[in-house]
């Protein structure tokens, strides 16, 4: 398995998740490292990435200052801090990986997918 995704959940409206995605040295080593998600009947999007040198952006409107995405390049992890969960962020979580882009919200730049990760979120 070259992106092991983990953290998701079940978890109340307001509350906090922290994913996680563990990747192979081979390619964590430089890449971009995204996390996209896709709800029910909804096309995948872009939430957030980040560099090697932990530079990150994130889709505004989606994450406004409740995501943090960052990364620890020694465990080759990275992960996503979610607060303030609201029931419209229930969705499967996806981590991603690019050897390098700057189109960072599109999924066809990267070249490597977790299997993703379920997040429910309760009202």
């Amino acid at each position: 398995v070259q992106l092991q995704a983990s953290g998701g959940g079940l978890v109340q409206a307001g509350g906090s998740l922290r994913l996680s995605c563990a990747a192979s040295g081979s390619i964590f080593r430089s890449s971009v490292m995204g996390w996209f998600r896709q709800a029910p009947g909804k096309e995948r999007e872009f939430v957030a990435a980040i560099e090697w040198s932990g530079d990150s952006t994130y889709d505004l409107d989606l994450a406004k200052g409740r995501f943090t995405i960052s990364r620890d390049n020694a465990k080759n992890t990275v992960y996503l801090q979610m607060n303030s969960l609201k029931p419209e962020d229930t969705a499967v979580y996806y981590c991603a990986a690019a050897s390098w882009t700057n189109r960072y919200s599109d999924s066809a730049q990267y070249d490597y997918w977790g299997q993703g990760t379920q997040v429910t979120v309760s009202s």
